[in-house]
């Protein structure tokens, strides 16, 4: 089945969708699940940030399903003396294997690309998280080094520092299309 995939704005009415990713073996890679009052927050978050233009988040919706399949989005952020945006998703286990991870991290860099005011998208998966660094390359993402990072906050890790170059997809569209916005 190929889904049509779609990215609609965060809204109050979206904390299912952290819900959903909030298990054991969604959270493996994250340091584990968070509290219901941790998500309540995150959910608070996501959209002060989306209101003070400081990150896009997004929930993934396909065709064939009811309910949101996962979320995706960007924030900005600091990487190598640069400002960039920073990518993050998840997609709830029931949905995974179907494609939307890819079809989904796509379109929200192609929204950066219009939308945003940075060159490069980074992402950051642990590197032994094995589906999202093959996401990361799949899409387009290079990679560039190893680093110590730390998530959650105080729990340090290793990471894969890939990075995407937001200017092909500058130029594949014209200054009208740039108007639209999600």
């Amino acid at each position: 089945m190929n889904d049509h995939v779609s990215l609609h704005p965060w809204t109050a009415d979206d904390l299912p969708v952290l819900e959903r990713s909030n298990t054991p073996q969604m959270t493996t890679f994250l340091g584990g699940p968070e509290s219901e009052e941790q998500l309540v927050k995150r959910q608070a978050k996501f959209l002060r940030l989306w209101k003070e233009g400081e990150a896009r988040m997004f929930t993934i919706r396909a065709d064939s399903e009811e309910e949101a399949v996962g979320s995706v989005g960007y924030w900005k952020t600091q990487w190598a003396k640069a400002d960039v945006y920073e990518a993050g998703w998840s997609i709830a286990t029931r949905y995974q294997g179907r494609g939307f991870a890819s079809r989904a991290l796509r379109d929200c860099l192609q929204h950066a690309a219009i939308l945003g005011d940075r060159q490069y998208v980074v992402a950051f998966p642990r590197v032994d998280n094995a589906a999202s660094n093959s996401l990361c390359k799949s899409v387009g993402f290079v990679f560039r080094e190893e680093e110590d990072f730390e998530y959650p906050k105080g729990n340090p890790i290793r990471v894969n520092a890939w990075s995407f170059d937001l200017a092909a997809l500058r130029e594949e569209h014209s200054p009208n299309e740039q108007q639209t916005t999600l």
